[in-house]
Parts: C-alpha cells; sequence; structure tokens
C-alpha cells in the first residue's frame, strides 16, 4: 500500500518528500488510511476535521473519535458548521451545502498553515461511482475523466486538492488497516441509504469484482489523457494516450511499461507485440515487424 501510493504521488506529482499537507480526516477508514501512508511516507500531515452535525449523535461520535485516535499525532484542526442553515440560506442541498463548507474551510486553513496539497481520501471505488453517475446523467468526454489525481480546489483558492488513495480500492483499504495495521475507524451510517443517489450507485457497485472497479478507474485515467492530449497539455497522461494511439495498430500489451522506457531513457529495451517488436532508440519508439 505504502509502495503503491508513494509511486502515485511521485507519478502525478502531488507532493514532494517533506512537503506539508493537509490531511482531511473524516474518522473513516478511506481518510485515516491516507493519514497514516502519507505520514509513513515522510509528509507533514495536519489533520482537519469537520463536524457537520447533519447525524445527531454520530457526528459527535465521530469528532470524539477522531480526537482520541489524532492524540500524539501532530496538529489537529476541528471546525463545527450548520450545515442546514447554510443550505437554507444558498437555497441547496445539504450536501452541497456541506461541500461548500468544507473546502472553503479546507483552503482557509491549509493557506494559514503552509501546507502544499490538500490531501482528500477518494479511491477507486469513489472513482468508478463518479462515472457512473455521470453516464446516468449523461455526460462527454471530460465526465468520462472522473475525478483528476490534482485539481484546484472548487471553492477557490491557491492550495489544490490531490488524491493520493485513486490508486486503490476500498477493499484494499479496509485489509491495510484491519490486518496490516491493526488500526480502526468507525462507519458512516447514512450510506447504506440508498434514496441517496450516490449510495444507490455504491450499492451496484458492491456487486462488482475488484478488478471490474479498477478497469473503470483505469478508463478514467486514460480519458484523462486523451483530454489533456487534446488540450495540448505536456502530461504524462497525454503522453501515455498518444503512445497508445501510435501503438494501437500493432497490439502491443505493455504501452505503459514503453512509455516508462522512453521517460527513462532505456535505450535499446525491447517490447513485443504479436507481430512486431518496439525498439527504444534516441528517445523514440521503433517500431519493427518480426
Amino acid at each position: 500500500m505504502l509502495r503503491r501510493v508513494q509511486k502515485y504521488i511521485r507519478d502525478n506529482d502531488l507532493l514532494q518528500k517533506g512537503d506539508k499537507v493537509l490531511v482531511c480526516v473524516s474518522g473513516g477508514a478511506d481518510s485515516i488510511a491516507l493519514w497514516d501512508v502519507l505520514q509513513r511516507g515522510g509528509y507533514e500531515c495536519i489533520i482537519a476535521h469537520c463536524n457537520f452535525h447533519l447525524r445527531h449523535e454520530e457526528s459527535n461520535r465521530d469528532e470524539a473519535f477522531v480526537r482520541e485516535w489524532a492524540n500524539g499525532k501532530g496538529q489537529l484542526l476541528v471546525k463545527d458548521f450548520d450545515t442546514r442553515a447554510h443550505a437554507a440560506t444558498k437555497g441547496i442541498s445539504i450536501e452541497m451545502a456541506a461541500r461548500e463548507l468544507r473546502y472553503q474551510w479546507f483552503n482557509e486553513v491549509a493557506e494559514q498553515t503552509d501546507c502544499k496539497a490538500i490531501a482528500v481520501a477518494h479511491h477507486q471505488n469513489d472513482q468508478a461511482e463518479t462515472l457512473l453517475l455521470n453516464l446516468k446523467r449523461g455526460t462527454g468526454i471530460r465526465g468520462l475523466c472522473g475525478m483528476r489525481p490534482k485539481s484546484n480546489n472548487p471553492m477557490g483558492g491557491t492550495i489544490p486538492i490531490i488524491r493520493p488513495l485513486l490508486c486503490t480500492t476500498r477493499d484494499y483499504i479496509e485489509h491495510y488497516l484491519r490486518d496490516i495495521r491493526h488500526i480502526a475507524w468507525v462507519n458512516d451510517s447514512t450510506n447504506t441509504d440508498t434514496t441517496i443517489q450516490r449510495n444507490a450507485v455504491r450499492a451496484q457497485l458492491a456487486t462488482y469484482t475488484k478488478a471490474e472497479i479498477e478497469h473503470m478507474a483505469a478508463t478514467a485515467e486514460q480519458m484523462q489523457g486523451y483530454v489533456d492530449w487534446l488540450e495540448k497539455r505536456n502530461t504524462k497522461a497525454a503522453g501515455k494516450a498518444k503512445l497508445f494511439e501510435e501503438l494501437r495498430e500493432y497490439h502491443f500489451p505493455e504501452v505503459e511499461k514503453i512509455y516508462e522506457a522512453l521517460l527513462k531513457g532505456e535505450g535499446g529495451k525491447v517490447f513485443h507485440s504479436p507481430t512486431h517488436k518496439a525498439i527504444i532508440k534516441h528517445g523514440k519508439v521503433e517500431v519493427i515487424k518480426e
């Protein structure tokens, strides 16, 4: 888990070693695992917890759990919100009100504490949920990109939002905490309320295999590359998408490995398809029929 997340952070330029990062911790498995891997990875973590007071005593239970868990783990910041009042004032849904409040506060405290990024705990299951929700509403190529590893704060500000766990699934996160790290977490009872659209999609995804969820997340990542390529952004995702199209007709099974070898300048390295071989030469890929 640690190696996987560290590689994902490097590949997507999310953080540099020793950076200070605001880690958003609800008390659930995903955010607890996020803090654990970032702290073990050598980053300076500040813990931020929001109490939206939407689940009565359960909201206070979550806050109490985070306060106890965070004891001795560094700086903890806790914020209470009157979420229902904000929703009524703005004329928006409770879910949107909570989103606005938390992202605005996250940026404020990240700027005040000189953090380089705001880390949230979205993972591949969340990515698959986002794709399905977008498809149900109707979407274009950008909707198929899902969530990016790094994005701007939706409420504005200068500190980017990063998602280091987009490289792993919910099942693996729970395995990591329960069986490897032996760390407890709390569950949000409203996650089982399928009258909430995202929860209904989550229940549907529970019938999917781990491989199917990983494939959906990989599709989103590939679509991000195509959008970057179309928009002429010089990103690794764009480079992979471009190379995939250049090699499509040859059916190479390891395009990502070819791209990594190209980036590393591994001259002379050879890859094989059923009919051709690709050789890295002078910073380019040369394809030869076998």
